[in-house]
């Protein structure tokens, strides 16, 4: 069993930048991949990056591919997004997963937490 619990979130102007947080519990945490995903206002939840339990892997979105980097620190059992550029379209709540494998889909994860919302004022 793994909890996630994420934060970092809040309000930036556009061309901004913020980093968030999602730590994790248990002792199994290095044997996750871990993945962001967010959900804006009436849209589909859609992935954004993902990276492997070692940290050698990371894969991004087209939409945040060279502004979004995703990090991880299996001693503190944390993983991180961090978001420069920010764009008002980058406004959601934003949600850490865990799983297997670092896949796009969010249902090839297993654990997932309550979110952080993100606003970016234009």
């Amino acid at each position: 069993q793994v909890q996630l619990v994420e934060s970092g979130g809040g309000l930036v102007q556009a061309g901004g930048s913020l980093r968030l947080s999602c730590a994790a519990s248990g002792r199994t945490f290095s044997s996750y991949a871990m993945g962001w995903f967010r959900q804006a206002p009436g849209k589909e939840r859609e992935f954004v990056a993902a990276i492997s339990w070692s940290g050698g892997s990371t894969y991004y979105a087209d939409s945040v591919n060279g502004r979004f980097t995703i990090s991880r620190d299996n001693a503190e059992n944390t993983v991180y997004l961090q978001m420069n550029s920010l764009k008002p379209e980058d406004t959601a709540v934003y949600y850490c997963y865990a799983g297997p494998r670092p896949v796009v889909d969010a249902s090839g994860y297993d654990y997932w937490g309550q979110g952080t919302q993100v606003t970016v004022s234009s």
